[in-house]
Formats: structure tokens, C-alpha cells, sequence
């Protein structure tokens, strides 16, 4: 009687403990594919290369530099507002130039065929004439959008992935017109061009 006692005990314990276990492995199982739903990209950019927000914000600086000097006649511009996040950084470009209506469709052409040789992959695509857009993801995970928003302003932007967190200095990247250092909105455009600006008022 004594030892059938024990080895009830024992099998109960037992179970008890593969329960246990099995519990927690849900639980881990459960929070990695929540983190892998809220960013994919994350995960590649910080573990595989380390890379911290001011690597991330001269990285998007690269790419705000290399699609400005492939818009051809010249758009004059100056620099955004920087954001950070908990673990990410944007930077932005304001178009000083006036690009009318007409002319817009153009512009993103070239922005967009710039984006595909750089083998960037083409999220989404705004047609509105107005305001479009086009957005667009680098194979590291860094986003970049233009777009049109109020008067015909072109406003591009570098959105990086979760990296690791800490400081970020000011771009270095010289604007090829007006600082604006300290003004917050910007102008409206108001650099007029012989080709972008055809037709507008």
C-alpha cells in the first residue's frame, strides 16, 4: 500500500512538471511570433549588423543624398525635421523648388526608376494627381517615401528599422540653397525652374 502511495506521488510530480515546461515554451513560443508580426526587419538590422540610430540616420542621410542628386534638372533643398523613436530615426527633405502639377508624374518617375536600379522594392504607389506618392523598402529594412502634400511641395523622408538606441547628431549633409536652420514650418516652395515649375501659377 506504502509503495503504491510512492509511485503515485511520483508520477503526479512528474506530470506537474511537463506541464510546467509545456507552459513555458507556449509562452516563449507565443512572444517570439508577436515580436516577429510587429517588425521583421528589426531583428535583421540590430542583431545582424549592430547598428545603433546615428549609424541608422547617416545611412538614411546616404539615401536621401544619392535620390536628390538623380533628379535631373537640379531641385534645390533643405533638410526636415530629425524624429526618433524608441529605437529608430527619420530623416527628412523638403523640395524648395516649385515642381507643378504637370510636372509632378515626372518627378516620381524618375525618383521611382532611381529606387528600382538601386534594387529597392517598391511598396506602394499614390496616383492621386494632386498628391501622389510613391514609398518604397531597401532589402535592410529601411523605408523612403516622396511625396506631394500642400502648394506642390515635394517631401522626401529615410525611415530606419529598430536598431540600437542613442544619440543622433545633426545631418552633415550641406542643403544646396538655404539652411533654414531654426525655421519650423519651412516656406512653401519658391525656387522656380524652367522645367519643374512649367505651368504653375
Amino acid at each position: 500500500m506504502k509503495r503504491r502511495f510512492q509511485i503515485v506521488a511520483v508520477t503526479l510530480a512528474v506530470g506537474f512538471a511537463l506541464s510546467s515546461c509545456g507552459n513555458v515554451d507556449g509562452q516563449s513560443s507565443g512572444s517570439g511570433s508577436a515580436g516577429t508580426a510587429k517588425s521583421t526587419k528589426s531583428t535583421k538590422s540590430t542583431k545582424g549588423s549592430g547598428m545603433d540610430m546615428q549609424e541608422a540616420a547617416e545611412r538614411s542621410d546616404g539615401m536621401l543624398d544619392a535620390v536628390l542628386k538623380e533628379i535631373n534638372p537640379e531641385v534645390q533643398w533643405a533638410h526636415g525635421p530629425t524624429t526618433t523613436g524608441s529605437c529608430d530615426v527619420t530623416r527628412r527633405r523638403t523640395v524648395m523648388t516649385i515642381v507643378s502639377a504637370e510636372r509632378r508624374q515626372s518627378f516620381l518617375d524618375q525618383v521611382e526608376k532611381f529606387w528600382r536600379k538601386s534594387d529597392y522594392r517598391i511598396k506602394a504607389k499614390n496616383n492621386d494627381k494632386e498628391f501622389p506618392a510613391v514609398y518604397a523598402q531597401t532589402k535592410a529594412g529601411f523605408g523612403i517615401s516622396v511625396s506631394f502634400r500642400g502648394k506642390g511641395q515635394a517631401f522626401f523622408e529615410a525611415d530606419s528599422p529598430c536598431v540600437k538606441e542613442s544619440k543622433v547628431a545633426d545631418s552633415t549633409s550641406k542643403p544646396n540653397g538655404p539652411a533654414y536652420e531654426g525655421v519650423y514650418p519651412l516656406p512653401r516652395p519658391n525656387v522656380h525652374s524652367d522645367y519643374w515649375s512649367t505651368g504653375a501659377s
